[in-house]
């Protein structure tokens, strides 16, 4: 599969058994990067014109820095994770400051759509990054990204996991999988959920 400008190479694992996995990655020799907290705002013009373009502007704070992302999924066809999308657009910037950038943002006329948490823990082997995501409300998933299609196929295959079950598809595909719309809350936090 050819790579387009900017396309970000990632699938999705669901319900992963995370001691389980932490262990193969282990046994291959993997080494573990490190175990983060994320917080990211999400952005969108007032008429939601991203999100009619499957794209949302994120603001993550990351601990060791803070990034803004413009995302697009690519061949959308399905808006509640029953099917793949064909890949993910991403064109990333390190910012400097998580609340100076967001309220930059919103003096642009961007609304923010949602405030949310996660855990993650990186493991890397190759140049393939395994990211072990806990988000709140639903089951531990796993992300593998790498620069090719090529890549995650070795990485699918070196885990012993079935190819058949990766998922190419937003966090927000994976918790409507779960019954969840990202949209009906203003904040997904591990110490709540609160709706709009």
């Amino acid at each position: 599969m050819t790579v387009g400008p900017q396309e970000e190479i990632e699938v999705k694992f669901l319900e992963i058994d995370v001691d389980g996995i932490q262990r193969k990655l282990k046994d291959l020799g993997a080494t573990k990067i490190g175990q983060y907290f994320y917080r990211r705002r999400v952005f969108d013009y007032p008429d939601y014109r991203l999100n009619n373009a499957h794209a949302w502007l994120r603001l993550r704070d990351e601990g060791e820095r803070v990034t803004l992302t413009f995302k697009q999924r690519l061949g959308a066809t399905s808006h509640d994770g029953t099917v793949n999308d064909t890949s993910m657009r991403e064109i990333e910037v390190v910012v400097s400051d998580f609340d100076k950038t967001a309220e930059l943002i919103l003096a642009l006329g961007f609304i923010e759509k949602f405030y949310q948490e996660n855990r993650r823990i990186r493991w890397e082997k190759d140049g393939i990054e395994f990211d072990i995501d806990s988000q709140p409300e639903i089951k531990p998933y796993m992300e593998i990204e790498a620069k090719s299609w090529e890549d995650i196929d070795k990485a699918i295959w070196m885990l012993g996991l079935n190819p058949e079950d990766k998922k190419i598809f937003s966090t927000q595909q994976v918790y409507k999988l779960y019954g969840i719309d990202e949209n009906d809350y203003k904040r997904m936090a591990f110490d709540g959920m609160v709706k709009k």
